[in-house]
C-alpha cells in the first residue's frame, strides 16, 4: 500500500508498471477474443465447405437409387468429417442410414426455429462441437444438411495462447516496472539536483542558485520560482546583516562613552554611596553590552563573509595550554579542578588562526566554568583519533536536556530556566561554531542532564 512517505520515483514506478500491466492484460484479452473469433470463423468456413460439397453430391446423385445414394453419402461422410454428417427430415428422421456410429450417437440439434442456416454449439461425450445446419431439398422434399466438427483443436490453441499470456506476465511486469523506474529516475533527476543544491544553501551562501534546465516544463518554472525567492531572501538577509553590523558599530561609541563617564564618576570622592552603586551598575552593564556588541559584530562579519582570516600552521597543543592557563585562576577561584591532557599530541599542528582557535577554546572553557558547580571538574584533552586532531572539553556540570541539545549552537538560544540563570548572551557557542567552520573542523556536543557535557572539535589532518 502506497503511503504519503513513499518516494515519487517509487509511486511512478508502481503506477507505470500497473498501467502497463493493465494495458497488457486488456490487449491480451482482446487478442484472445480475436483469436477465438478467428478460429470459430475458420471452423464455420470448414463446415460450410463440407455442406456445400454434400449439396453438390446430393444434386449429382438425384437420378441414382436410394441404396447408391446412401453409399455415396456414407463414403462422403467418412472421407470428410469422420462420419459426422447427417441428412434429416423436418421431423428429425434420417433420409439416409447413419454413415457411422459416431453420427448415430451424436446429439444432433432439433430441427426447429428459422429455416436460415444455423451455426450451433453442441457437446457430446464431454467434448465441444460446432454443428452447421442448412436447409435443402432432396427429390422435392425439404431436408436439413448437418455437419459437425470437434472444437478440441481450437480449444488447444486458445489454451496455449492463454498459458503464454500467463507465463509472460511476470516478465512483462518486471520489464514494465524496470522501465517505469528508469523513466521516473530520468524524469526526476533534475529534482534531485534541485534538492541537493537547495540543501547546500544556507544563510552563508544565499548567493547560490538552483540549476535551471531549459526544458520549458514545470521543473524549469519551479527552479526559476525558487531562485526568485532566494534572491528576495538574500536581499532581505543582507539588509538585516547590514543593519546589525551598523547598529552594533554605532552603539559602540555611546556605550564606551557611558562607561567612561561612569568610571570617572566613581573616582569622585564626593559621590554618595547610592550614586557610587548606580555608577558601578552602569559600568558593569556597559561592559556586558560591549561584549554583546562585539559578539554581534563578529557574527555579522561571519554572515557577510567579510572575515578573511589568514590560516597558517598552528601548534594546537600550545593554543590549548595557553587557553587553559587563562582559565585556571577562575577555576581555582570557583573550586573546580581543571585537568589538561595534551602531551601525547604536543606536536600536533593544524591549519588555522591561533587567535581564533584560542577564542574557540575559551568559549568552550567559559561555558564549562559557568555551568559546573563546586566541587566539580573540567577535563581538556587533545589527541589524535584516526589521524585527526581531536579536542575534547568535558565538565561534570548540570548538563543539557535532550530537548535543548539540538539548539545549543543557535544564536541567542537559552536553554531551560536552570541554565538561563547563568549570565550570558547566547552567542558564544554560535561564534564557536563559526570559528570551527572557517577551520573546516566539526564541533559537536554530547550531554546528559546532571551528568555533564562534552564538546568535541575534530580538525582535518594537516600535512605541512
Amino acid at each position: 500500500m502506497l503511503t504519503g512517505r513513499s518516494s515519487i520515483s517509487l509511486r511512478l514506478t508502481i503506477w507505470f508498471g500497473g498501467i502497463f500491466f493493465l494495458g497488457w492484460v486488456l490487449f491480451g484479452a482482446a487478442m484472445w477474443l480475436n483469436l477465438k473469433t478467428t478460429l470459430t470463423g475458420e471452423r464455420y468456413q470448414t463446415l460450410a465447405r463440407r455442406v456445400d460439397r454434400l449439396q453438390e453430391l446430393l444434386r449429382k446423385t438425384e437420378g441414382e437409387s436410394q441404396e447408391d445414394r446412401s453409399q455415396d453419402f456414407k463414403d462422403f461422410a467418412r472421407a470428410t468429417g469422420n462420419g459426422l454428417s447427417e441428412v434429416l427430415r423436418a421431423d428429425g428422421s434420417s433420409v439416409f442410414p447413419h454413415p457411422s456410429e459416431a453420427a448415430r450417437s451424436f446429439p444432433w440439434p432439433a430441427i426447429q426455429g428459422p429455416d436460415s442456416e444455423r451455426f450451433i454449439h453442441a457437446r457430446a461425450a464431454d467434448q465441444s462441437y460446432w454443428v452447421l445446419m442448412r436447409k435443402y431439398a432432396v427429390d422435392g422434399q425439404p431436408v436439413y444438411l448437418l455437419a459437425a466438427a470437434p472444437e478440441a483443436g481450437n480449444l488447444l490453441v486458445l489454451g496455449r495462447f492463454w498459458e503464454g499470456l500467463l507465463a509472460s506476465a511476470p516478465v512483462l511486469l518486471l520489464i514494465s516496472s524496470a522501465g517505469g523506474f528508469l523513466l521516473s529516475r530520468k524524469a526526476l533527476r533534475p529534482v534531485d539536483k534541485i534538492a541537493a543544491t537547495a540543501r547546500s544553501i544556507s544563510i552563508r551562501n544565499l548567493s547560490e542558485r538552483l540549476p535551471v534546465a531549459k526544458t520549458g516544463d514545470e521543473l524549469q518554472r519551479l527552479a526559476e520560482t525558487c531562485n526568485a525567492m532566494l534572491a528576495r531572501l538574500e536581499s532581505a538577509v543582507k539588509r538585516i546583516e547590514q543593519f546589525t553590523a551598523d547598529a552594533s558599530h554605532e552603539l559602540r561609541g555611546p556605550l564606551s562613552f557611558t562607561r567612561t563617564v561612569a568610571e570617572v564618576a566613581l573616582r569622585n570622592p564626593n559621590a554618595d554611596a547610592l550614586s557610587r552603586q548606580a555608577f558601578s551598575d552602569i559600568v558593569d552593564e556597559a561592559a556586558k553590552a560591549s561584549v554583546l556588541l562585539e559578539d554581534m559584530l563578529t557574527l555579522a562579519r561571519a554572515d557577510a563573509e567579510s572575515s578573511h582570516t589568514a590560516l597558517e600552521a598552528v601548534n594546537l597543543a600550545t593554543v590549548v595550554e595557553e587557553a587553559c592557563e587563562m582559565a585556571r585562576p577562575i577555576a581555582d577561584e570557583r573550586r573546580l579542578v581543571l585537568s589538561v591532557s595534551s602531551s601525547v599530541a604536543r606536536g600536533v599542528k593544524v591549519l588555522g588562526d591561533s587567535q581564533s582557535l584560542r577564542r574557540l577554546l575559551w568559549i568552550l572553557l567559559d561555558n564549562a566554568l559557568k555551568y559546573t558547580e563546586a566541587p566539580g571538574r573540567i577535563d581538556v584533552s587533545l589527541s589524535l583519533i584516526a589521524g585527526e586532531p581531536t579536542l575534547l572539553v568535558g565538565d561534570s556540570g548540570m548538563g543539557i536536556s535532550a530537548a535543548d541539545l539540538p539548539h545549543v549552537f543557535e544564536r541567542f538560544y537559552r536553554a531551560d530556566p536552570s541554565r538561563s540563570q547563568v549570565e550570558g548572551s547566547g552567542l558564544g557557542l554560535a561564534i564557536a561554531k563559526w570559528i570551527a567552520e572557517i577551520h573546516h573542523a566539526d564541533l559537536s556536543v554530547d550531554s546528559q542532564e546532571h551528568q555533564g557535557t562534552v564538546f568535541r572539535v575534530v580538525f582535518p589532518q594537516f600535512h605541512g
